[in-house]
């Protein structure tokens, strides 16, 4: 079983920065390739990007592309979402996620993914 939490989120100005991790326990976290998705207010989830199980490919939406960088370390049975450049559409609820082991990279629909985070609160003022 793999479980998920993320942590870092919090309030900025646009144009700043923030890093969020997301800490996996389960033997299994070093199979998966893993997404971040974020969910706004009224709005359905929303792909991020994703990184594969070693790290060696990353994919991004269009809307964060240049700005977000997803990396792992899979010794500390973590992922980063690195944020830069932050505009206030940017807010969000952020959740980590890892990829159903039958699925093919990238992935970019929550229907992919088998287990998630709690999420944490990201909020861009402008």
């Amino acid at each position: 079983q793999l479980d998920l939490v993320e942590s870092g989120g919090g309030l900025v100005q646009a144009g700043g920065s923030l890093g969020l991790s997301c800490l996996a326990s389960g033997r299994t976290f070093k199979s998966h390739d893993m997404a971040w998705f974020r969910q706004a207010p009224g709005k359905e989830r929303e792909f991020v990007g994703a990184i594969t199980w070693n790290g060696y490919r990353t994919h991004y939406a269009d809307s964060v592309k240049g700005r977000f960088t997803i990396s792992r370390d899979n010794a500390k049975n973590s992922i980063y979402l690195q944020m830069d450049s932050l505009k206030p559409e940017d807010t969000a609820v952020y959740y980590c996620a890892a990829v159903r082991l039958d699925r093919g990279f990238p992935s970019r629909v929550p229907e992919s993914y088998g287990t998630w985070g709690q999420g944490t609160q990201v909020t861009v003022s402008s």
